[in-house]
């Protein structure tokens, strides 16, 4: 016999599992865009001006390619843990365990990318 307070945990616990996935998926895709987005826009902007082929320099390319990776990396991480957590919660002997936070994560992840970023920006590394 399940116990009806059980059930209404499990289904709040899941609910609460689809709402922390759908705001991984916003932040992936934030990161995805915004790299895939600052390629294209500095590369056009250097095709105005320098009216040659696309080029979008090594350190913005760098840039992009790292919020690009930072987002996928982060969403099949994600996307793991919400199967790992959904699985877990259809058990009957549901024990909370403690994960790796993704969120820790995709946080370091991104400040090496602000460091780098800073670093080229007071080196005066030019984007041509």
């Amino acid at each position: 016999m399940t116990n009806l307070n059980n059930e209404l945990a499990k289904e709040r616990n899941r609910a609460a599992a689809e709402r922390t996935m759908m705001a991984w998926i916003r932040t992936c895709l934030s990161l995805i865009s915004f790299g895939f987005g600052l390629d294209k826009i500095i590369g056009a902007i250097n095709r105005s001006r320098f009216n040659d082929s696309y080029h979008a320099g090594l350190s913005v390319r760098l840039m992009a390619m790292g919020f690009v990776l930072i987002g996928i990396l982060a969403m099949a991480a994600a996307t793991r843990q919400h199967m790992r957590t959904l699985k877990l919660i259809r058990r009957d002997d549901f024990v909370y365990v403690d994960q790796r936070s993704i969120t820790v994560f995709t946080a370091i992840a991104l400040t090496i990318i602000g460091v780098v970023a800073f670093v080229l920006l007071m080196t005066g590394n030019p984007a041509p």
